[in-house]
């Protein structure tokens, strides 16, 4: 499924830029993603603490699948429309995307712990890091290849065909039944319990605020495409490259925590490596370097892997089990859709500062954020996450 996201991310982002040239289309991709996303999670969120979590995944792909193929159909007989309306027309499949994304996002975490036995979140985090990032390592490489070599439709159908197979697989996977909710609920009061219980969480809320504001204005994918186009000078191939290089650097960091996951001084490491992520993005956006920026890049993804392993691991060990799909659907309203916002706001601040200008704002937003972060909350400074595993 990962693997599929990313040939699609790196085909739409050059597909959008190339029909209308504006670094703003880009960062709507990311707005049409993340809107329907956050308006459907926190519900997305209860409905996985109280039907089967494995049918809302297979659902959700099965939507994705659709979305896919409709792109795949863009560049054969669809392709009139682009040919009248341009972007719009991938807009509107993203939006459909952006709703099953946020409904399978809550469904996944909440169904990965009745998978997992308590002792081995920290390393079951590490592990589900790995495979993300597998997937976020080759997706982007391969789709620009895919895409340089045989064109945009080969392209297509092979993002097709990855997001076909975890749909048949997952029938596969046994139904697990859902833990005993102790009373029932009106959504309102249900949905307000799980928000209740994050924002009197110290520990937890500082990591969402801190991942997401770091996500928020230091991300830069969005305006990769500018960069490999009109910067750097590297074309297709070399665009996915550079959305490759991060997310090897995770990988490899990744597969490194699955045997000796942080935790010890875990609130340190945490705020150390959100300052990392963004000191490399500073470098990243100075660079005219290919080398120098996949270097950047890749640093970037072995400073964020560590922090997202933390982050995970704190709310798989923090969560009362009956409420892990509220909690992980405000998680990702703090922080997936911040990728996608992240993806419109440097479109946005691209249009008037132009794609370094933004980078450079964005990397000095999250490094002043670590030191406030730092200051405002010291019980994630002092966490120490084995005394909670």
């Amino acid at each position: 499924m990962v693997l599929a996201i990313n040939i699609q991310a790196t085909i739409v982002g050059w597909q959008v830029y190339e029909l209308t040239g504006s670094v703003l289309d880009l960062g709507l991709v990311g707005l049409f993603e993340a809107v329907p996303s956050i308006v459907v999670s926190l519900y997305a969120g209860h409905l996985a603490d109280l039907r089967d979590r494995r049918n809302i995944i297979v659902i959700c792909l099965f939507f994705l699948l659709l979305c896919s193929l409709t792109l795949f159909a863009f560049t054969g007989p669809l392709s009139f429309l682009l040919e009248t309306y341009k972007a719009y027309p991938i807009f509107l499949v993203i939006l459909v995307s952006g709703i099953a994304r946020g409904f399978i996002s809550p469904a996944i975490f909440s169904f990965v712990t009745q998978l997992v036995p308590r002792e081995h979140y920290p390393h079951s985090a590490a592990w589900m890091g790995t495979s993300f990032q597998a997937g976020a390592v080759i997706g982007p490489a391969l789709g620009g290849i895919v895409y340089g070599s045989f064109g945009m439709q080969v392209a297509y159908g092979l993002d097709s065909l990855c997001i076909g197979l975890p749909f048949l697989l997952f029938f596969w996977i046994n139904k697990r039944s859902l833990p005993e909710r102790k009373e029932k609920e009106a959504l309102k009061e249900s949905l307000l319990k799980g928000l209740r219980f994050v924002l009197k969480n110290e520990i937890m809320l500082g990591a969402m605020a801190l991942d997401m504001f770091a996500v928020l204005f230091g991300g830069a994918v969005a305006l990769l495409p500018v960069y490999a186009k009109d910067i750097l000078f590297v074309g297709s191939e070399g665009l996915g490259y550079l959305r490759a290089a991060p997310s090897l650097g995770a990988l490899l960091m990744a597969y490194y925590l699955t045997y000796k996951p942080p935790l010890e001084k875990s609130g340190r490491v945490l705020l150390f490596c959100v300052f990392g992520f963004g000191v490399c993005m500073l470098v990243f956006g100075l660079s005219h370097s290919f080398l120098l920026s996949l270097a950047a890049l890749f640093l970037s993804g072995v400073f964020d892997s560590v922090s997202v392993v933390v982050r995970s691991t704190i709310m798989q060990t923090m969560t009362p089990e009956e409420m892990r799909g509220r909690v992980s659907a405000i998680n990702k309203v703090f922080i997936g859709s911040s990728n996608e916002i992240g993806a419109f706001e440097s479109g946005v601040s691209a249009k008037f500062l132009g794609p370094v200008g933004s980078v450079v704002f964005g990397a000095t937003m999250t490094i002043l954020i670590v030191f406030f972060t730092f200051r405002l909350s010291p019980k994630l400074k002092e966490l120490e996450l084995k005394n909670w595993v």
